[in-house]
């Protein structure tokens, strides 16, 4: 029994002094003899240059805050300095990555069932430069050769787990030809850490309280350079330890970008870093147009006046389907106009695809104008647009970029609650629904409250095609004209409406190439209105001034009803049949309007009622340009083209066509109906 005690007394001693020779071999052994080795080693599995060219060492210390018996249990700490890797042949630079120092632990314990853990990874001054050809080829992907594989070869058993990694000051720099993108970044420590809270808010930090606190801001960051061909430059905060593994720990980031007119300012979160999971951020957007958003992020939005917007961006970049961005309740404004909404941005294939819902409570009719190109060359100029529209045009010539209608998809509605135009003209509200698909862009319904009444209309432009297609259909109900000139003292009496109907359809990239080569119709009624030199003066219209004052001298004269059916081909429009009837007279319009060349050539005949004496001997004109149009008085004898016109069978099929226009005006007869009825008479 002693004999056996002896032995194992023996072995248990001999094992405690070889135990004890390993850990003393492991202190003293002098770590930098493996370099040579370890930086072959690595440069032939990288196939890249490696080498470790400071101090390598190995301490071993214990984790107090391990668990029982393994808080006894010493753990190795290595660090190595002045580490660098290099590049491939065909990149630029002496090195990929250079590190001055770099510090790890490792739990041994998990040694046991075949798990590398690494807790903790501390980097010091990092200096990285990221390159990226044309052709895809990038010095942050390795080429580790083929290897020939036994068929049954099974997957390693052991698995690697690294915890978090820190890190103090740092430059990187990225020369992206993919991207275009040209930046240098600098990292510094800040001098105190800063809370998540004071920078992003209180109730924001606070809006999960199951989920992890963020860390403070450790860290104050730098970047300049160039992005899609727009200078570039930002500064921001960033947290000073990054979590792999957890992905509920949530890593502070900040950024106050500016990349050309455009200003991006975020403050939040980025969760699951190890597989770029999730951002959590309050986002600030602000810019000269939305239009110059495209060349940064690729969303098509289009062109429209200097605007702001603030709210939550949330991402989840791992999604099956593709990366989805959601911009949640935001608000904003867009010139004058405040917007207020929810945004999706799918990046799905074949095409990305926004969808979501806008409102604007009070929406300036003059901040619509950027989305065809009538806004003001200064204005253009301010939202970086190309195009200058010539002095002598009213067609806005701004050709649509419908070359990035093919690189997006979009559902998105749009409400206006209320627009202003002007005190004299009112539109009440908008609603819109836009949908974009494949190059194709419809708004369906485009529909307008205009003086107690609606405009609802249909709009498709076929961007597919080139040049650009278009049709428009329009549907105007119900106008009050009492409503529609609101400051007219002697309006305000008449119950009489507008209504109408257009069809439009054309080829080209701009309003005016659309309407120079246009074909369609336009029918029009109103009814039971007063018409005089005042009111034409308030509405701006100095033609229609001169015209009035021409026929009517300063008198108000009542209208009963004036009819219009327009025809339009190859951008010309010529009425069929454009009828006023007043109380004095039946007047008659002829003649051209040339939407190519923006000419007028009308011509307007009056013939006086009955035995009433109508004191204008000779018909007036209008021509010129839209631009500056120039009305007259013609040299000859007045002919009977009002009244005789009327006369005509040949306006029976015209004056048809705006029978469906007929409406009740309150309690009253409509004005127009027996004037039509004598018209489709052709008497």
């Amino acid at each position: 029994m002693m004999r056996l005690r002896k032995i194992l007394g023996w072995c248990l001693a001999s094992l405690l002094l070889l135990i004890a020779a390993l850990m003393l071999f492991l202190v003293l052994f002098d770590w930098n003899l493996l370099k040579p080795t370890i930086n072959a080693r690595v440069s032939e599995a990288l196939n890249r240059p490696f080498a470790i060219d400071g101090n390598l060492a190995v301490t071993w210390q214990r984790e107090p805050d391990e668990p029982g018996l393994r808080a006894w249990v010493p753990w190795p700490h290595v660090s190595a300095e002045q580490l660098s890797l290099g590049n491939p042949e065909w990149a630029k630079g002496e090195h990929f990555v250079y590190l001055e120092r770099v510090e790890a632990s490792l739990s041994p314990v998990p040694l046991l069932w075949k798990t590398l853990s690494i807790p903790r990874i501390h980097l010091t001054g990092a200096d990285a430069a990221l390159q990226r050809l044309a052709d895809g080829r990038a010095n942050w992907t390795f080429d580790l050769g083929e290897q020939e594989q036994p068929e049954e070869q099974t997957a390693s058993p052991w698995v690697m787990d690294i915890g978090t990694i820190g890190f103090d000051k740092a430059r990187v720099s990225v020369d992206d030809r993919i991207s275009q993108a040209s930046v240098n970044l600098q990292v510094e420590p800040l001098g105190e850490p800063i809370a998540f809270a004071e920078i992003v808010g209180k109730s924001a930090s606070q809006a999960n309280q199951e989920a992890a606190q963020p860390q403070d801001y450790a860290f104050a960051w730098q970047a300049k350079g160039r992005y899609k061909d727009q200078a570039l430059s930002g500064t921001g905060r960033i947290g000073g330890l990054l979590a792999l593994q957890d992905a509920r720990l949530p890593f502070p980031v900040q950024a106050d970008v500016h990349a050309g007119t455009t200003r991006v300012q975020v403050a939040g979160t980025l969760t699951d870093p190890k597989n770029l999971g999730a951002l959590d951020l309050r986002l600030r957007l602000s810019g000269s147009s939305l239009g110059n958003l495209y060349p940064l992020t690729g969303v098509t939005l289009p062109d429209t006046p200097a605007y702001s917007t603030d709210g939550r961006l949330v991402a989840q970049l791992q999604d099956p389907d593709g990366p989805l961005f959601r911009y949640e309740k935001f608000n904003g404004r867009i010139g004058d106009s405040d917007i207020h909404g929810d945004l999706t941005f799918s990046a799905r294939k074949p095409r990305p695809k926004l969808s979501g819902a806008l409102v604007s409570n009070q929406l300036r009719f003059a901040d619509l104008a950027p989305l065809i190109g009538a806004d003001s060359n200064a204005e253009k100029k301010q939202r970086g647009a190309t195009s200058v529209q010539p002095a002598d045009k009213v067609l806005p010539v701004e050709a649509f970029r419908t070359e990035r209608w093919r690189d997006m998809d979009a559902d998105v509605s749009f409400t206006g609650k209320r627009i202003v135009h002007s005190e004299q003209l009112p539109f009440t509200d908008l609603f819109t629904h836009v949908v974009l698909n494949d190059g194709k862009l419809s708004l369906e319904p485009l529909r307008f409250g205009v003086a107690g009444g609606r405009l609802d209309s249909t709009l498709r432009l076929d961007g597919s095609a080139t040049p650009l297609r278009a049709q428009a259909q329009l549907r105007a109900r119900n106008f009050r004209l009492r409503q529609l000139f609101p400051n007219v003292e002697v309006m305000q009496s008449s119950l009489g409406a507008l209504n109408g109907d257009a069809a439009i359809s054309g080829t080209g990239n701009s309003v005016a190439t659309l309407l120079g080569g246009a074909n369609g119709h336009v029918k029009l009624l109103i009814n039971d209105g007063r018409v005089s030199r005042n009111l034409m003066e308030i509405a701006g219209l100095n033609v229609g001034n001169y015209l009035v004052g021409r026929l009517f001298g300063d008198a108000e004269v009542e209208i009963n009803c004036a009819a219009a059916n327009l025809d339009i081909k190859q951008g010309v429009m010529r009425p069929q049949l454009m009828v006023i009837d007043t109380e004095n007279a039946l007047i008659g319009v002829d003649g051209t309007v040339n939407f190519a060349s923006e000419q007028l050539d009308l011509t307007i005949t009056p013939e006086s009622k009955g035995l009433r004496i109508f004191s204008l001997r000779s018909p007036l004109y209008v021509r010129g340009t839209f631009k500056t149009p120039n009305p007259g008085v013609k040299a000859g004898p007045l002919v009977l083209r009002g009244a005789g016109m009327l006369a005509l069978g040949a306006l029976v099929a015209p004056a048809a066509g705006l029978v469906a226009l007929v409406a009740p005006s309150g309690d009253q007869p409509n004005e127009c109906e027996p004037l039509l009825q004598q018209l489709r008479q052709g008497r």
